[in-house]
């Protein structure tokens, strides 16, 4: 299993211009490359392949007055550059072929990956350094790149094993990050006994089957007002000027204040969650679709994606058992004590009584209840819980044309 482990740098002022160069040396081959591809497509020509189009975009590039400063920077960052627009153009053309034969069978089909974009210099930069690269740490705990120098890093803890790649990167913030790329082994923890449903909200982040129920942070509402007014200050600079570049980075700084708070906390429940319990129910939510709501600002603020794709790998990692509940489950609708199906209720009925069992529920904890049974009962059943549609028997009773008349 390969995680990612990110360390903060801090470059000089010399190796930041090294490494503004590999930055730009890498969105440029990438921008040829892709550029090459579009033209042959426009021209009716075949797709141009990987060998070619590294041939082209660096090696033949390297040779001309115009693009001669490539050799400026490792070759290996160039080559990783191509590779990252080969694997965009193949996850496009995978899912596009899934939408043709989707659409071939009559079924309904979105494309969700799109065609590879030209970069830009005012987006997040990066670059990655393979092992043929040859950067290593040091035994003084600097990292030590190709063309770039010795980079001081904060280790805030220790690799656990050799790194097979590391990306560096820039964000709209300044900070620049190094991310290794290692081989982690799965550290199984102490089995536990018990299990818990999650159900996750925006009054309450999260609602544990067992009757806990973590609250909801809202970052963003936080430091809405801050952003409000480094947004404004921000707007009344004129476009080019220093000026203008502080007001930015002010604002891209609050902006990433939130961002990381939203991931410590996110890392903090889950480690917690996994720990505690040996299976974890989930629900699968269409997080694209709900953010396309009125509660659009509230639902991304919360962040429902970024945890349970934390709690799916730390589950892996530590030997723990997630269950994801399909997201067509009515758990808010069905009481946990008698399975009665009551019906939707609008978002501000938090509580109601069951009409059969008279039981008074508390609409999360309830939820969380019902999202835990069904995720044992997929543990224990498979997936296929629910019966298949059976077809009808011919002397099946019903009345017949001949009796209606």
């Amino acid at each position: 299993m390969q995680l990612r482990y990110r360390y903060r740098l801090d470059p000089t002022l010399a190796q930041r211009q090294a490494l503004a160069c590999a930055f730009g040396c890498a969105r440029v081959v990438y921008n040829d490359g892709l550029r090459l591809r579009e033209d042959a497509y426009r021209a009716g020509l075949p797709f141009v392949g990987g060998v070619e189009l590294s041939r082209q975009v660096v090696t033949l590039a390297k040779q001309t007055p115009q693009r001669a400063w490539l050799g400026e920077v490792s070759a290996v960052a160039l080559q990783q550059s191509l590779a990252d627009l080969d694997r965009a153009y193949r996850n496009y053309f995978r899912n596009l072929q899934r939408v043709k034969a989707a659409r071939a069978r009559g079924d309904k089909a979105k494309l969700r990956v799109r065609k590879p974009r030209f970069k830009s210099r005012h987006h997040n930069q990066a670059v990655r350094f393979t092992l043929n690269s040859r950067f290593r740490v040091l035994p003084d705990g600097r990292l030590s790149l190709p063309k770039v120098g010795r980079l001081k890093v904060r280790w805030s803890r220790s690799l656990p094993a050799a790194p097979s790649s590391v990306t560096i990167t820039l964000d709209r913030a300044g900070r620049y990050h190094a991310s290794f790329v290692v081989e982690a082994v799965a550290a199984p923890l102490a089995p536990a006994e018990t299990a818990v449903g999650i159900d996750l909200g925006l009054t309450s982040f999260a609602t544990l089957s067992d009757g806990r129920k973590v609250d909801n942070p809202q970052w963003l509402r936080q430091r809405e007002r801050a952003l409000r007014r480094s947004q404004r200050n921000l707007s009344r600079k004129r476009k080019g000027s220093r000026n203008r570049e502080k007001a930015r980075l002010r604002a891209a700084r609050l902006h990433a204040r939130v961002a990381d708070a939203r991931r410590d906390f996110h890392h903090q429940l889950s480690t917690n969650v996994i720990g505690e319990h040996q299976t974890v129910c989930v629900e699968t939510l269409n997080v694209a679709g709900l953010g396309r709501s009125r509660f659009a600002k509230s639902i991304h603020d919360a962040g429902w994606g970024q945890f349970t794709a934390m709690l799916e790998y730390k589950a892996k990692l530590y030997g723990r058992t997630l269950v994801r509940v399909d997201r067509m489950f009515p758990s808010s609708q069905l009481c946990s004590a008698c399975g009665h199906r009551d019906g939707p209720k609008p978002l501000k009925v938090r509580t109601w009584t069951c009409p059969d069992c008279g039981t008074v529920h508390d609409r999360d904890l309830n939820a969380a209840t019902n999202i835990l049974a069904a995720g044992l009962a997929v543990t224990a059943c498979g997936p296929g819980v629910r019966p298949s549609a059976s077809q009808a028997v011919g002397d099946e009773a019903g009345t017949t044309l001949a009796g209606a008349a």
